[in-house]
């Protein structure tokens, strides 16, 4: 920014600065590398984001070594869409053997377990199921 003696810029330092300015904004990202477009897609429900795991889920995922394959990504992720679509709010989702406690609002996996540690099959504080 150039300033002259009167510590204002003329019309055309004004002008310019401001142009440059606007020509950047409409690529700008932020820290997460999401432009604006995508924010404002995700934040109107054009675009759901994909699922998080929290802390708690993801050292389940390691302590009982389930892996998940991008397909089965894929799916879980499709279950937690239909289970908003329904307007569940804590779902249980169900992908092959493997079982997910996911706060849909958040779109967050709180929980994983596959069937063998699922003692009695017993699921509580959810108010719906999607199998998929």
């Amino acid at each position: 920014m150039k300033l002259q003696q009167s510590q204002f810029l003329s019309m055309n330092e004004l002008q310019e600065q401001y142009l440059k300015k606007t020509s950047k904004v409409s690529n700008t990202v932020n820290d997460r590398g999401l432009s604006f477009e995508e924010i404002w897609k995700q934040k109107t429900g054009e675009v759901k984001a994909e699922l998080r795991f929290s802390k708690h889920a993801a050292n389940r995922l390691a302590d009982r070594n389930l892996t998940l394959s991008e397909e089965q990504l894929s799916r879980l992720n499709e279950g937690a869409k239909k289970a908003g679509e329904k307007g569940i709010k804590e779902s249980l989702v169900m992908v092959d053997q493997l079982a997910f406690i996911v706060n849909v609002p958040n779109n967050t996996v709180i929980t994983a377990m596959d069937n063998t540690r699922a003692s009695e099959n017993i699921f509580t504080n959810i108010d719906g199921a999607v199998i998929v």
